[in-house]
């Protein structure tokens, strides 16, 4: 039995793709710089002096051919591990993606499998210049045949990691890279849960607040301080983006009769609609107020000067919890 060790988010993404490498020769790495120098972030540092040149691929700048590679490999019987090196960049191989990736186990009736990982560090708050603080989530939850991950903290990142690895549809991991310092225990010796399944961070009786990824830090914090106002907040995770657990959604909105869909992304056209229709179809009668969403503007993201009135914080959660309570 091991012990839990503390690690940041970046470092658990680190350590789950070590142990995928260690236990599967078949999964390698490939990416922009990922590895002399252990990719922008420090994610892959190390991976390539500990299994080799051969293992940890650096790739020349083009995700198109990244991706397409990777798909290719995996019809030979790899399991490739793509880094996109920012989610901007995420574009030029959006038709390997969503034409070829998602669509080949489909194409081929069940008989081809694509086990392919596509890492993506994605949303703002970094300080960062244009492309390089995106939200893309919608762009792929829209294409069936994908899977799409997100944690958002080091014991889902570790865990995660390797989950996707070993799925044998294609996996995006969305990784919050915000949070990359994030520490928090992690527990290398109890399997991760369902990673496909939404959890309940903080139980509530009065509303329901659903997060992902960078945001939930900021869902748990709007709790907190809703709870000095004798509101009982209750907090999910929704870790996986595609599919949805609609069931935790449900049983949860069916006791507490309100809830906030909070994310990065841009309001319009954001996952964030899509869970608001369905929960008011499955649940419409046990709701007191309409399922509210909170989210970016709909505008292009902004320079790093402004970028703390762009994404959604603290305020604008509670003021929709009060927008709720008010109905």
């Amino acid at each position: 039995m091991t012990e839990p060790t503390t690690l940041t988010l970046g470092r658990a993404v680190n350590s789950g793709l070590r142990r995928a490498m260690e236990e599967d020769p078949k999964v390698l790495l490939m990416g922009e710089d990922i590895g002399s120098l252990g990719g922008v972030y420090r994610v892959t540092e190390g991976l390539k002096k500990d299994f080799g040149a051969h293992r940890v691929l650096d790739t020349p700048l083009g995700e198109a051919g990244i991706v397409g590679t990777a798909v290719g490999l995996a019809l030979r019987g790899y399991r490739p591990v793509c880094e996109i090196q920012f989610d901007g960049f995420t574009f030029p191989a959006f038709n390997q993606i969503t034409t070829q990736l998602a669509k080949m186990h489909n194409r081929t009736a069940g008989d081809v499998s694509v086990p392919v990982t596509i890492r993506i560090p994605y949303g703002g708050l970094i300080g960062s210049v244009e492309h390089h603080s995106e939200s893309p989530e919608a762009y792929f939850a829209h294409t069936a045949g994908l899977r799409i991950l997100t944690p958002s903290s080091p014991q889902d990142a570790y865990w995660m990691t390797q989950q996707a690895i070993a799925c044998e549809d294609p996996v995006i991991v969305l990784e919050p890279k915000r949070r990359y310092w994030l520490k928090g225990e992690v527990d290398t010796g109890r399997p991760g849960t369902d990673p496909f399944s939404a959890q309940v961070l903080r139980p509530g009786e009065d509303a329901t607040v659903v997060a992902w990824g960078p945001l939930v830090p900021v869902a748990l914090a709007a709790a907190e301080a809703a709870a000095e106002d004798g509101r009982s907040v209750e907090v999910i995770d929704l870790r996986s983006l595609s599919p949805v657990d609609f069931d935790t959604l449900e049983d949860s909105v069916r006791r507490t009769g309100r809830m906030v869909v909070a994310h990065e992304a841009p309001t319009f056209g954001g996952l964030g609609g899509e869970i608001a229709a369905r929960l008011t179809e499955r649940a419409f009668y046990a709701l007191e107020a309409p399922v509210l969403r909170v989210g970016a503007f709909h505008l292009p993201y902004p320079v790093a000067a402004v970028e703390d009135q762009y994404v959604p914080d603290l305020d604008r959660i509670l003021e929709a919890l009060d927008r709720s309570f008010a109905y």
